[in-house]
């Protein structure tokens, strides 16, 4: 953890110190890359995922994540082209603590199905 930003009175709060090698108190990640239909193209712990509606989509990992951060962006899961440009939003799933909901939507806003990229950030 940096500390370079970080009040003084905050570091002896944290216990950070860049210079110890705890791996047990680095966070583990987890993370899913989604086909606009909804298909589960790759992932590390993501055991599926499904389309709900237009722009709506569920990812389900094989741990609890409920109280860990999540990144997501808008990405093909090939190598070839560009998606189209567009915004995600991703939240806990509220009826599966293993479940994350995402939704996309084009430049101007409307649900749009679009393939995405989403990272799973956990405490070990």
């Amino acid at each position: 953890m940096s500390t370079l930003n970080m009040p003084e009175d905050a570091l002896d709060r944290t216990g950070a110190d860049d210079s110890a090698d705890d791996s047990s108190s680095c966070a583990c990640t987890i993370y899913a890359v989604v086909n606009a239909d909804g298909t589960l193209a790759r992932g590390f712990r993501a055991v599926s995922s499904q389309k709900l509606s237009t722009g709506q989509y569920e990812v389900i990992f094989n741990r609890g994540v409920r109280n860990c951060a999540y990144v997501a962006t808008i990405g093909l899961s090939g190598a070839v082209g560009a998606s189209s440009p567009g915004e995600i939003t991703v939240v806990g799933r509220f009826d599966n603590e293993r479940g994350v909901f995402v939704t996309t939507h084009n430049s101007a806003g409307a649900a749009a199905d679009l393939g995405f990229h989403i990272a799973v950030h956990c405490r070990p």
